[in-house]
């Protein structure tokens, strides 16, 4: 098991704890949910349950039937004919042994849960009466986070504040990711990480498709732009598994990936066909709580508030390169490298991976018992300021503002005096737009690190180097 120690760690504690237990896990597909609670309870399992994307009631409950008989030898018992049926006999099943605790594991929930089954109400009843006041487990799991969080955490009836604990199942950060590489013996170095990083982003699902003695590249030209690539189609599958009505979170995720700096919700009403009203603030909601879009303050919170961009790296990847690509050529990653649309992706992904993995960055900083706002910066050129962008901004409680400047480079980043001076007047430019009385750190992320020219470096605070991105393993 790589990684996920502190979700691991939940877990256990349940297995050991002297009261029932009902945890909700929820995480975007293919994230290792599953995986994940497997190996944590392994032989602890007294019963589990599948559910089936889009079968019947019917169907739902003669699989359970199946179950029930595989895991308890049931003899001369009916099949259930609803779900009140069916919980009662896994009562009786797990009443033959009150002494261990028990666990139940119910994956794919939403699934199993389709509109009319009355199975929410039913394995609520479950709890409520029975299971709660014994030595059992309940895991649930589904992949749709918001209906998870709706209808469990934020349960209104039978389940309101039963769940015990939860666990959000993220991707896997990049210090994880390289535990997971190294475990099966690639041999990538930081830099081949990142690149296939920046195409699939932290899923484990698509990392077991790395094989032994292929670069990135090879990976990704595989995976992508063959025939018989696994990861060619997944784009529609994965929104379709994951959402009713996918087609309006489609049509968000495709708004944010045409703008790089990201968007406010009123920029994305204006871009799209959506009122302001709760429709799109559920898809924001839902997209958000999946790990596909992250909402970050701009720095100036009275302008525009909240700015969403795009931050899953399978659906950017899938959109640049693959979905308008319907010829496949040999070598069409290889050649796509040395495009210029290869340098504005590459730019833009590396961007997001150091936002995403900020709390590295605030380790090499030293700051990391700082408390520290991330925000970006966008301003337009006016009769009195130049047009200014900060990729990324970190508003520090020691009164200290780090001015981030993120650049994707296949060798040192060359700091001519011209780029210096540039730096220097953008730091004054924000100083005046801003108003801050803070101090303005000038900090360079970068892949090798930096060749400054010999006037330059007075200008530079800060450079951290891709490898500095390796250093925690969990998201906060």
């Amino acid at each position: 098991m790589i990684g996920r120690l502190s979700e691991i760690e939940i877990i256990k504690n349940l297995l050991i704890s002297p009261k029932a237990e009902f945890l909700t896990v929820f995480g975007r597909r293919r994230v290792g949910k599953t995986y994940l609670i497997k190996n944590a309870v392994k032989e602890n399992i007294t019963f589990e349950f599948t559910g089936t994307q889009y079968a019947s009631i019917q169907n739902q409950l003669f699989k359970f039937w199946d179950k029930i008989n595989e895991s308890f030898d049931l003899e001369n018992v009916d099949a259930p004919k609803n779900w009140a049926e069916a919980f009662s006999i896994l009562k009786k099943c797990l009443a033959k042994n009150k002494s261990e605790k028990q666990v139940i594991f119910f994956d794919e929930l939403p699934w199993i849960s389709s509109a009319k089954s009355n199975f929410l109400e039913e394995m609520a009843y479950f709890w409520n009466d029975w299971a709660s006041h014994n030595k059992i487990v309940l895991i649930v799991c589904g992949s749709a986070a918001s209906w998870m969080v709706k209808n469990l955490l934020n349960n209104k009836g039978g389940l309101h504040n039963r769940t015990t604990q939860k666990i959000n199942v993220k991707p896997f950060t990049l210090a994880e990711t390289k535990l997971f590489i190294d475990e099966q013996n690639i041999g990538w170095d930081y830099y081949q990480i990142i690149q296939y990083y920046m195409s699939v982003g932290g899923i484990p699902t698509y990392w077991n498709e790395v094989r032994k003695g292929e670069s990135a590249l090879q990976t990704i030209e595989r995976v992508f732009f063959t025939k018989d690539g696994s990861l060619r189609n997944e784009f529609n599958n994965l929104y379709a598994a994951l959402f009713e009505n996918s087609q309006k979170h489609v049509s968000v995720i495709k708004i944010l990936a045409e703008k790089w700096k990201g968007l406010s919700r009123q920029e994305i009403i204006e871009h799209s066909h959506f009122n302001d009203g709760g429709a799109l603030s559920k898809v924001l909601l839902e997209l958000e709580l999946s790990s596909f879009i992250t909402k970050t303050n701009s720095f100036d919170k009275k302008q525009k508030g909240l700015i969403y961009r795009l931050t899953d790296e399978y659906s950017l990847f899938y959109l640049k390169f693959i979905e308008n690509n319907a010829i496949i050529v040999k070598n069409t990653w290889q050649q796509i490298n040395t495009q210029p649309k290869f340098k504005v992706w590459a730019g833009y992904s590396f961007e997001n991976l150091c936002i995403k993995h900020h709390e590295a960055i605030k380790f090499e900083l030293g700051i990391q018992g700082v408390y520290v706002e991330v925000s970006s910066f966008y301003s337009k050129e006016n009769g009195q300021n130049d047009g200014i962008q900060i990729d990324m901004i970190l508003n520090r409680a020691d009164n200290v503002i780090n001015l981030c400047e993120i650049k994707y480079c296949l060798d040192d980043f060359q700091m001519t005096d011209q780029y210096a001076e540039t730096l220097r007047k953008r730091r004054e430019t924000f100083r005046r737009i801003s108003k801050t009385k803070k101090t303005l750190f000038n900090t360079i992320i970068t892949t090798y690190g930096v060749q400054n020219s010999k006037n330059s470096s007075s200008v530079i605070d800060n450079i951290i180097t891709m490898d500095k991105l390796f250093t925690l393993k969990t998201f906060d």
